[in-house]
């Protein structure tokens, strides 16, 4: 059997699954979103510009089979579900208020890297 964690990311390494998983590129937005309380699916996918019903379904199945989302339905007509943070899925959230503190606090000079790179591979000095 795998060690849970090891320090690197193996192909099978069971961290490595998880961590693609909640550092894809909704998830943590679906989390942040999530942190003021439960909501129904047409709510998410309002505060989330951009995601397709697919996409989204597809990030909030797997953040309940992680256990850090829970699915409700609301026995109302029509059906309605709504989904909510685990108390598991709230322990993510000072780690991803941090790293949103460092985009934020760090986001002008990460414009300059982009800037810079993207003058010196238009004037053909790439390395």
């Amino acid at each position: 059997m795998l060690h849970a964690c090891e320090k690197h990311f193996a192909a099978n390494s069971p961290c490595r699954v998880l961590f693609d998983q909640i550092a894809d590129k909704w998830s943590m937005m679906v989390l942040s979103v999530l942190d003021e309380g439960p909501l129904r699916f047409n709510e998410v996918k309002r505060r989330l510009e951009g995601i397709t019903q697919k996409a989204l379904t597809q990030c909030l199945r797997r953040l309940e089979r992680n256990g850090l989302v829970e699915r409700r339905v609301i026995p109302v007509s029509p059906v309605a579900v709504e989904y909510e943070i685990t108390d598991l899925g709230r322990t993510l959230q000072p780690a991803f208020m941090a790293l949103y503190g460092w985009t934020k606090e760090h986001m002008a000079a990460v414009e300059r890297a982009r800037a810079a790179f993207d003058a010196k591979t238009e004037a053909g000095t790439e390395t």
